[in-house]
């Protein structure tokens, strides 16, 4: 009998399933300046990364260049040429894959084998804010054993950085692009946040990030308090929260540049 046990990587024995590993990855994607990789990911997370070959992306462009990041702290277990990485199909990330429309089973053959396998986004824990969540359900369905890791999540440090609610919150994702249903769902969101006291989160491409803030400050009542969180683990981080009437008489005290990195907005009371 093999009773030698299973490290991450490693071909399962007696044809036992392998695992799927949920692989946070660092918050800096898109961003100029990369934080020193040590100093954000976990080791014993990096050290899982560096063993896997069998991988299930949101882009496998990106995930190379993350894995090259590890191999200089890990050395990985086969080259990055060697390994194989699944991209999830691009409708995925336009419509999201959490309402059960895209069957992410086939995605998974590697583990029905045997293999480990990473599932990883471009920033953060994938399926948080990210798609990955149907890769995730197909695990459970087939049987396998899913294991998150530990890793940055920018929602839960925006969150805890806020001084709002959280013991009840919401992510409701990107708003209207339409600057009238920007406002209308503003005004509906604050209106939940004021009546049950739950915090709403929500972010935008950093891009676009100046116009919502001013669109927030216009929109929103004076005595409602915002936060911001920018650029979370970057030697450029920034977080603020106060009421509306204190952010608009500190216009000079905006932000500025970190609203150009990846921010996490919330309101609440």
């Amino acid at each position: 009998m093999n009773d030698t046990p299973k490290t991450p990587g490693n071909h399962g024995p007696n044809g036992s399933k392998g695992k799927l590993y949920l692989v946070p990855a660092p918050l800096d994607f898109g961003c100029d300046d990369a934080a020193p990789l040590q100093q954000v990911m976990p080791q014993g997370t990096m050290e899982v990364a560096a063993k896997l070959g069998f991988w299930v992306s949101e882009n496998a462009r990106s995930t190379r260049a993350y894995l090259k990041r590890v191999n200089e702290l890990h050395p990985l277990s086969q080259p990055i040429q060697a390994l194989q990485i699944q991209e999830l199909p691009r409708e995925v990330h336009k419509k999201g894959d959490h309402g059960g429309n895209f069957d992410a089973r086939p995605l998974l053959q590697a583990a029905l084998q045997g293999h480990d396998m990473g599932l990883v986004s471009e920033a953060g824990m994938p399926a948080i804010a990210d798609p990955g969540s149907s890769v995730v359900r197909a695990a459970h369905d087939l049987g396998l054993q899913v294991v998150p890791l530990a890793g940055p999540m920018s929602l839960v440090m925006a969150l805890a950085a806020s001084g709002l609610n959280g013991q009840n919150f919401a992510f409701v994702g990107y708003l209207p692009q339409d600057a009238g249903e920007r406002s209308q769902r503003i005004r509906e969101l604050e209106s939940i946040a004021l009546k049950s006291g739950q915090t709403q989160m929500f972010i935008e491409t950093p891009y676009r990030n100046t116009v919502l803030l001013g669109a927030l400050l216009q929109t929103l009542n004076s005595n409602t308090r915002l936060a911001l969180s920018c650029g979370l683990t970057l030697d450029a981080a920034w977080s603020r929260s106060a009421q509306v009437s204190v952010w608009k008489s500190k216009r000079d005290e905006k932000p500025g540049a970190p609203l150009a990195l990846p921010t996490v907005f919330c309101i609440g009371r």
